[in-house]
């Protein structure tokens, strides 16, 4: 399920890198007085009343700047205008209606989208009557928040979320396994989906950049119905030079919201980079099962030891994917990549897995027996109880005397126990301790 996008948009220095802040709860974006501090466009996922969306926080939109920053950072509000289901404009309760307020309204009534007016910088009744001039802007009823001090912020994203699109819902069928290939530009993504499917049916490039949306391809073998999603590749931030290659970036993330299992695929010559280990990462959070797909594998110097020294080295790099199964593959010369599929299918199965739990029961008592809870400050951990409460990630539940005795490393342990005996191969595990009173368990 794709999730939607909010972007906050409005001219410089009208505070939408606090609000965006605020809603976050964390401090992402740099605050500043001075315009034009955040240059580009900033992605992060928040959540209210359940609904999870992502947002965008984007530089101030300037109409008369000449100059090439500003510039730039105007094409970078329109693009999160153009991907963005819901459109916050920001403007300022204290300065007032601005003649660049006008202007970005026009744009804004122009898109047909849902926008949520919010006026900020109001916070004192004194300022109340502030906010009616902005009704001249055409945009619906303005919500006047303070976003620095988190006033009517609960108002706010009440009207974001009503905005949200009705479909937003909905499931891909279960019997359809959706696949995100993403990775590094010119890594060989394109070529991989081609080679899976077996005709062109996605434009094949050594340029960086060719495919700049995702595409979709619905394909069936041995009876099973897949969707795959070609995605542009993700460069880093100070790599990114044309304004469209930031929109696609986007776009790759919404890729992996969409997906079932994702293909991360890596340039066997050049190795794992901090870039694959950061898309690796958005994978891992996003509780999406995930095949290391190393490609180029035919360009490889090998000897007898390669494959077992390339995996320990891609072990260690991207040591929070240790569940991962990796294949090695080219997808020039097609070898290896019949088992794609095959291995997307497993993995699909193992996110899927539920596991009874009088079964999950017994494997605790065993891993207690092996492995005692520690305690903490003379405090010891006991554990009552433990139930899967999700698939896609399989999420689990375990009760617990105090959830702050549960230290990171015993749940690894649990976690590798669950592994051992279950396989969960290529799926994330989520374990989530719960205070349960002893005299309720007795």
């Amino acid at each position: 399920m794709s999730k939607p996008i909010v972007a906050i948009v409005g001219r410089p220095n009208v505070g939408k890198s606090t609000l965006f802040n605020q809603i976050g709860k964390k401090r992402v974006s740099i605050v500043d007085d001075i315009p034009g501090v955040t240059r580009d466009r900033i992605y992060l996922d928040a959540v209210w009343l359940d609904r999870a969306f992502t947002m965008i926080d984007t530089g101030g939109i300037e109409f008369k700047a000449e100059d090439r920053l500003l510039s730039s950072m105007r094409r970078q509000a329109q693009i999160a205008i153009e991907e963005a289901d819901v459109i916050v404009f920001v403007v300022d309760g204290r300065t007032g209606l601005t003649t660049t307020d006008e202007e970005v309204a026009k744009i804004l009534r122009t898109t047909k989208k849902p926008v949520v007016l919010a006026v900020n910088k109001i916070d004192s009744p004194k300022q109340v009557n502030d906010v009616y001039e902005f009704y001249h802007l055409g945009l619906g009823e303005p919500i006047p928040i303070a976003a620095a001090n988190s006033l009517n912020l609960g108002d706010l994203l009440d009207a974001i979320v009503e905005a949200f699109p009705k479909n937003d819902e909905t499931v891909s069928e279960n019997d359809e396994i959706h696949i995100a290939v993403i990775g590094r530009p010119n890594v060989g993504k394109s070529s991989l989906v081609n080679a899976v499917l077996g005709e062109e049916r996605v434009i094949v490039s050594n340029i960086p950049g060719t495919t700049r949306d995702a595409i979709d391809t619905h394909f069936v073998k041995d009876g099973i119905k897949f969707t795959l999603i070609d995605t542009a590749g993700m460069r880093r931030k100070g790599r990114i030079d044309e304004d469209i290659e930031r929109y696609s970036v986007m776009r790759s993330l919404r890729a992996v919201d969409r997906a079932d299992v994702v293909l991360l695929v890596l340039n066997a010559v050049e190795g794992v980079t901090d870039q694959d280990i950061k898309i690796a990462g958005y994978a891992h959070e996003s509780g999406k099962g995930v095949i290391l797909v190393v490609n180029k594998w035919d360009l490889y110097e090998k000897d007898e030891k390669s494959t077992l020294r390339f995996t320990d080295d891609l072990r260690n790099q991207i040591a929070f994917l240790q569940y991962a199964p990796v294949l090695y593959i080219s997808a020039l010369t097609k070898q290896r990549v019949p088992r794609v599929t095959d291995l997307v299918k497993y993995v699909a199965e193992q996110q899927a897995m539920r596991i009874q739990t009088s079964t999950l029961n017994d494997l605790i008592q065993d891993a207690i027996a092996v492995n005692p809870p520690p305690a903490h400050k003379g405090k010891p951990l006991k554990i009552f109880f433990m139930t899967q409460t999700g698939i896609r990630p399989p999420k689990f539940v375990i009760f617990v005397n105090d959830p702050d005795l549960m230290h990171f490393s015993y749940l690894r342990f649990i976690e590798n126990k669950l592994r051992e005996t279950f396989g969960f191969e290529g799926a994330p595990i989520r374990i989530i301790p719960r205070s349960r009173n002893e005299k309720e368990e007795e």
